[in-house]
């Protein structure tokens, strides 16, 4: 076995792999650009090294860099977790040349995998089945458009070199095509250096199937099940789980027997998945399903195929590189109740999805293991205090659930989403929590269209109640918890001596001003008035930083975060977050709209789709913005004519940047 390993990644799955290695006594590296020097994954870590700048071309992907701080610190193997060079062949070649060990697989068989088109050719020649589409090298867009006609819409244009939905996008309607495939080729050059798309007909209900496999360099292949990744959403997955609804043992079978025969096509060796497409317009079948792609690394889901049969996955992907056997075979593996996983982002799912970024002023989770197995494991590569930056995905955590049956786990986890609590930045976790509560989803009845379907409802925030706005001010006022003064006068907080006393605070939520007065009638007991009518709370007890509190008779938790300027309340699963204007600024801190066309997030400023004194429409699209390796469009908010356009393509903005100016509306 190894004595030390490199990890050649970040954040969760970098902490993931070497708490492992810890676990196995195996010493372990990390690497890390300047953005990411107080990450955890280098605090975790026996030695740290860095390799560059924030930008992930000139820090995570330089193979030199990455390869020189193995040499220089003994590390005897490399481990690449997912993303970054997990799956470049190149990368497998220069470490072993340079003496090293890859923790994954073949050079030969990442590259048989790496481009969809060639793939998806060798897979038909190993008689495994595909989903019919063009696949061959012509890359002329009239061609293309010819080969999508042919095939038939709704066609899927895929980048080959690719995956995580990044270059890929949906052509409902043949006049949208040429725009869609010069998107894809974009992202795809931005994401992957490569901007070749395949085209592939689209299932009209389909369900994402993959099957985990692994295989040992002594010509042992297994798989270890399957995963349901059906819920996605601009083609990535948000919850995964295993195993699948309404899967059946012969279905099972078939499936799991074409995963090993794609995986011995390739003299695969490690940890790897073969994703499949399923018809999900009714119950499985055996020839219901088709070969999409493999990915030659560990997924991002795997801990929930670890929940339902027991193992350690990296542990696995450890033994192999080092020459050991799989420790069991297939008749030996069985499955374990269900386990179900929500990857949270920092993300508004109000907003289109739109990343986000900020300082995690505060972070809480649930009770949970990290990193091995639980009822409740939550992996996380972040800690209160950092900094959510636009150089790298935004994920924060995966929360995992294992419980014995469907039911329970989906319960499990929409009340542990329930108990996330971070403030500093906008996240998913009421998004998935309304999902993992959804009645479609619970039923099993799952595609990849459930939540373009349901977004709506989705993502719909319930009406403020009118105890939020009240417990903020008092928050605001630091009425919510007793002194700790041992001065008696200062502990006699909102005291007054010829009446009651009675307060006037301002606060902006969503963009409204809400003006309150707040009286304190007793100790612990206040009346709040405010736009959303008259609330009377009386303080009945704290912990922890959380209020109980009684309003109309019922008895209720809430736990204020105050901030800056700011107050973020979590009440009844859901975060309220109020700013608290300064009196002397005259405005809310809240972002306005206008004619001003602002940039949602810090990212690179792509092609401009209108100038200064074009006509445009409302929706039409007016610039593209890239943030994360994704296309962002931003579209016209009125009717009207371009005053101005402030920016021009190539340039770095932040959150906030006013990128064009309308002409005001005369009227």
């Amino acid at each position: 076995m190894f004595r030390k390993i490199l990890i050649a990644n970040r954040g969760e799955i970098a902490a993931r792999v070497i708490t492992t290695a810890r676990r196995m006594g195996i010493a372990t590296v990390a690497v890390h650009s300047d953005a990411d020097a107080g990450a955890l994954h280098v605090a975790l870590a026996d030695e740290a090294v860095r390799i560059g700048p924030a930008p992930v071309a000139e820090s995570y992907l330089r193979s030199e860099a990455i390869i020189a701080a193995a040499l220089k610190t003994g590390a005897q193997a490399i481990h690449p977790g997912y993303g970054f060079l997990s799956e470049n062949p190149g990368f497998v070649a220069d470490v072993e040349a340079a003496g090293l060990v890859f923790i994954g697989p073949p050079a030969q068989a990442i590259r048989a995998m790496g481009l969809k088109d060639a793939a998806k050719a060798l897979m038909q020649s190993a008689g495994v089945p595909v989903v019919p589409g063009y696949h061959g090298e012509n890359r002329d867009p009239a061609f293309l458009a010819g080969q999508a006609a042919a095939i038939g819409y709704p066609v899927l244009i895929k980048a080959r070199a690719g995956g995580g939905g990044k270059g890929m996008r949906l052509v409902e309607d043949p006049a949208d095509f040429a725009d869609a495939l010069q998107g894809a080729e974009r992202e795809a050059q931005a994401s992957f250096g490569d901007p070749a798309c395949l085209i592939e007909k689209y299932v009209a209900r389909p369900r994402h199937i993959e099957i985990q496999v692994f295989a040992d360099a002594h010509g042992n292949v297994v798989h270890l099940f399957e995963r349901d990744c059906s819920l996605q959403r601009r083609h990535q997955k948000v919850i995964e789980e295993a195993p699948a609804p309404g899967m059946t043992e012969p279905v099972r079978a078939a499936m799991g027997r074409t995963a090993i025969q794609a995986a011995r096509a390739i003299g695969y060796r490690g940890a790897g998945t073969v994703e499949f497409i399923a018809d999900g317009s009714g119950s499985l079948r055996d020839d219901g399903f088709w070969f999409m792609e493999m990915n030659t690394r560990l997924q991002v889901e795997h801990p929930v195929s670890e929940a339902i049969t027991g193992l350690d996955f990296v542990e696995l992907q450890l033994r192999v590189a080092a020459g050991e056997e799989l420790p069991f075979r297939q008749e030996d593996l069985r499955i374990d109740g269900h386990a179900v996983e929500a990857r949270l982002y920092a993300e508004d799912a109000e907003r289109g999805f739109l990343p986000a970024t900020g300082r995690l002023t505060y972070l809480s989770f649930p009770p949970a293991t990290a990193f091995t197995h639980g009822p409740v494991r939550i992996d996380s590569g972040v800690r209160q205090g950092d900094e959510i930056t636009p150089w790298y995905d935004p994920m924060l955590a995966k929360v995992i659930v294992h419980a014995p049956d469907r039911a329970s786990a989906l319960a499990r986890l929409a009340s542990v989403l329930d108990e996330c609590r971070i403030a500093g930045s906008t996240t998913n976790a009421e998004f998935l929590a309304a999902l993992a509560r959804h009645p479609d989803f619970r039923a099993g009845a799952v595609d990849t269209g459930l939540i373009a379907r349901e977004l709506e409802g989705l993502t719909a925030r319930p009406p403020l109640p009118p105890e939020a706005p009240a417990l903020a001010a008092l928050a605001a006022l630091d009425l919510l918890f007793p002194s700790d003064d041992p001065d008696p006068w200062r502990s006699l907080t909102g005291w007054r001596g010829w009446g009651t006393a009675e307060s006037h605070v301002v606060l902006a939520h969503g963009g409204e001003r809400l003006d309150l007065r707040l009286r304190q009638l007793g100790p612990g007991e206040f009346a709040a008035s405010s736009p959303l009518g008259e609330t009377a709370l009386t303080i009945i007890g704290h912990r922890s930083g959380e209020v109980r509190f009684v309003s109309g008779g019922v008895q209720r938790t809430a736990h204020p975060v105050a901030g800056p300027g700011r107050i973020s309340l979590f009440l009844d699963g859901v975060k309220h977050d109020f700013s608290v204007p300064d009196p002397l600024s005259g405005g809310t801190h809240d972002h306005v709209g206008g004619d001003a066309i602002i940039a949602p997030m810090p990212g690179l400023v792509g092609p401009l789709r209108t100038r200064a004194g074009d006509r445009v429409r409302k929706g039409e699209p007016l610039l593209l913005l890239e943030a994360m390796k994704m296309e962002h469009v931003l579209t016209a908010p009125r009717d009207g004519v371009v005053a101005e356009v402030l920016v021009a393509e190539g340039d770095q903005v932040g959150d906030g940047t006013v990128l064009l100016r309308m002409e005001a509306e005369v009227g």
